[in-house]
C-alpha cells in the first residue's frame, strides 16, 4: 500500500504555451524550441505508467490553446517536455516539501522517455531536457497561458 501523499492521482504537467523555450545544462543549450510551441513540465508518481502515458501524450498534442484556439497537432508547432519531480512536492505541513509523492528515478525516467517517444510517435518535434540534471529553463510565455493537466 503507498503512502496516502502517494495516492494523490497519477500523471501531472504544467503546460506554457511560449513564443521560445530553451534549457540549458553545465552552460550547454541541450534543447530548444525553433519557433513557438508548448513547453511541458512533466511529473510522474508511482502509479503512473503505459496508460497514463498515451493519456498525457494525446493530451498535450491536442490541446487547444495556441493561437485560434489550435492544437500543436493542428499547427505543427513543438514541444519542450522537461522532467518536474517538483510537480508533487508535498507543503502542506511545515516549511520543507516532500516528495514522496514523485516517482523515483528508476521508474520515472522510462516513463518521462515514453511521453517523449509518443509524442514523437503522434507527430511531435519534442525537444528534452536532461533527466535528473540540474537545468536552467528559460521561456518567453506567451498570453500568458499555463495549464495544468492530471489525469
Amino acid at each position: 500500500m503507498l503512502p496516502e501523499c502517494c495516492q494523490n492521482g497519477p500523471v501531472r504537467a504544467v503546460v506554457q504555451r511560449v513564443s521560445e523555450a530553451s534549457v540549458t545544462v553545465d552552460g550547454a543549450v541541450v534543447g530548444a524550441l525553433d519557433g513557438p510551441g508548448l513547453l511541458v513540465y512533466l511529473g510522474l508518481t508511482h502509479t503512473d505508467g503505459p496508460d497514463e502515458v498515451a493519456w498525457l501524450a494525446r493530451k498535450v498534442w491536442g490541446l487547444r490553446i495556441l493561437d485560434g484556439e489550435r492544437s500543436a497537432s493542428d499547427v505543427g508547432a513543438p514541444v519542450l517536455v522537461v522532467s518536474q519531480f517538483t510537480l508533487y512536492g508535498d507543503a502542506r505541513k511545515g516549511r520543507r516539501p516532500t516528495w514522496e509523492a514523485a516517482a523515483p528515478g528508476p521508474v520515472s525516467e522510462p516513463l518521462y522517455e515514453a511521453v517523449c517517444a509518443e509524442l514523437e510517435r503522434l507527430g511531435a518535434r519534442v525537444a528534452r531536457g536532461v533527466f535528473g540534471a540540474d537545468m536552467q529553463v528559460a521561456s518567453v510565455n506567451d498570453g500568458p497561458f499555463t495549464v495544468l493537466l492530471e489525469r
